[in-house]
């Protein structure tokens, strides 16, 4: 079960950040082309809420089969100071949470906005910052804190 969540969850995390790009994108652009807010962009709005969602929660099933955050809970002072195991014990977990609550909100932002102008510039706007703190949270080779791990995992 564990190798398995942990694939799904390597694996849709490309999904999430590809969403996220085209729908950050989209909402500059519509933003400064003064586009207007179509159905297919409330579509996209969503799918990428909806698939960040699905993957925080593929990664919070995972926390609780996982041996790394395991030792972290169970050895929490000693994991401390262990940058590796902190990382996935805490630093990921806080900082994916903010950004699942940041996209959240700028995804409901969005939905509430009155004029297509808002709605393209919250989207843009909550994204961005969403889509920031994932890429630093990610254990990939363009986050500074965390530790590389293969770009994509098999089985």
């Amino acid at each position: 079960m564990y190798a398995t969540l942990l694939f799904l969850h390597s694996l849709l995390r490309w999904v999430v950040v590809i969403l996220l790009l085209v729908s950050i994108i989209r909402g500059f652009t519509g933003w400064k082309g003064n586009r207007n807010f179509t159905s297919s962009d409330g579509k996209l709005r969503l799918y990428t809420v909806l698939s960040a969602h699905l993957q925080f929660i593929i990664g919070l099933i995972l926390s609780f089969v996982s041996p790394t955050i395991q030792y972290f809970m169970q050895n929490f002072k000693d994991a401390m100071s262990q940058a590796e195991v902190r990382f996935f014990g805490m630093e990921h977990t806080v900082m994916m949470i903010l950004a699942i609550v940041i996209l959240t909100i700028g995804g409901a932002k969005v939905k509430r906005a009155t004029s297509h102008n808002a709605k393209f510039k919250t989207m843009a706007i909550w994204f961005l910052i969403a889509l920031i703190i994932m890429v630093i949270s990610i254990p990939w080779f363009l986050s500074p804190m965390a530790p590389e791990r293969p770009l994509f995992r098999g089985f």
